[in-house]
């Protein structure tokens, strides 16, 4: 298991009910218990474990999760189409936003996950809500790159 050998870290416990993670002895850093709970929490919503793994690796990696009902309230055929909109045909909208913010994205019915740096995560919730109020898909593509551009040269 990856917690063991990265954060030298116990489990315990049946692992097909629960996880229970607590520290060893020759665990040099207690921050590394948040960030295995951090790991199988990214596992549970539905990242690969490499993109999970890279939150044990790397200290500006987070999770964001909102619903689109926070966005706007949509209900029955309105709803689907704006789960439509985000996904994209085949998963191309999807694919094209984790690729341009460098972020991975995960839509579970009404809930969306993002992984990736708070900028990041800020530009990709920004064009995933602009999808959910209705505007097209390439629409705010220049912003989304200016933005992602602007940000390189600050940092």
């Amino acid at each position: 298991m990856p917690l063991r050998e990265f954060q030298f870290l116990g489990k315990g416990g049946c692992v097909a009910r629960k996880v229970e993670l607590k520290t060893r002895t020759d665990t040099p850093d207690v921050s590394n218990l948040q960030k295995c709970a951090d790991f199988v929490h990214a596992f549970m919503l539905g990242f690969d474990v490499a993109d999970a793994m890279a939150l044990l690796r790397l200290d500006d990696l987070y999770v964001d999760s909102f619903e689109i009902k926070d966005v706007k309230t949509l209900r029955g055929e309105h709803l689907s189409r704006a789960i439509g909109r985000l996904s994209g045909k085949g998963g191309k909208t999807k694919f094209a936003i984790e690729n341009s913010t460098r972020t991975r994205i995960i839509i579970a019915d009404t809930k969306i996950h993002i992984l990736g740096s708070f900028l990041n995560i800020k530009v990709a919730r920004d064009s995933l809500c602009s999808l959910i109020l209705g505007s097209p898909a390439g629409k705010d593509k220049k912003e989304k790159c200016s933005l992602l551009t602007m940000s390189k040269r600050e940092g």
